[in-house]
């Protein structure tokens, strides 16, 4: 099943997407700017091919989660490159992440 709902973070609006797959959950929100993920996929991608690095991506990723508030609660363990030219350093919430990008 796929979930899309929108999500109100400190009065700005993002999208959650919830994607059940087998034994796991794909968790994202995000809004034009970028996204934060779950673990389920990975962004080391978007730093070390070239031409994906091209593309400017936003990106972080928590480990550990398996609900959307999770996701927002939980420190990033990884960010892209272009996330940093938003603020965004290893260790922030997801929720602080997403406030950077509103």
């Amino acid at each position: 099943m796929i979930t899309i709902e929108p999500l109100e973070v400190d009065g700005i609006i993002f999208t959650a997407v919830s994607v059940e797959l087998p034994k796991t959950t794909l968790l994202t929100i995000s809004n034009d700017v970028g996204y934060i993920m779950c673990a389920a996929l990975d962004v080391d991608i978007f730093n070390e091919i070239p031409k994906l690095q091209e593309r400017n991506v936003v990106a972080g990723r928590a480990m550990g989660v398996r609900t959307i508030d999770q996701l927002l609660h939980a420190p990033l363990e990884k960010i892209t490159d272009a996330s940093k030219e938003y603020g965004w350093e290893v260790g922030i919430t997801g929720k602080e992440a997403l406030l950077k990008i509103s």
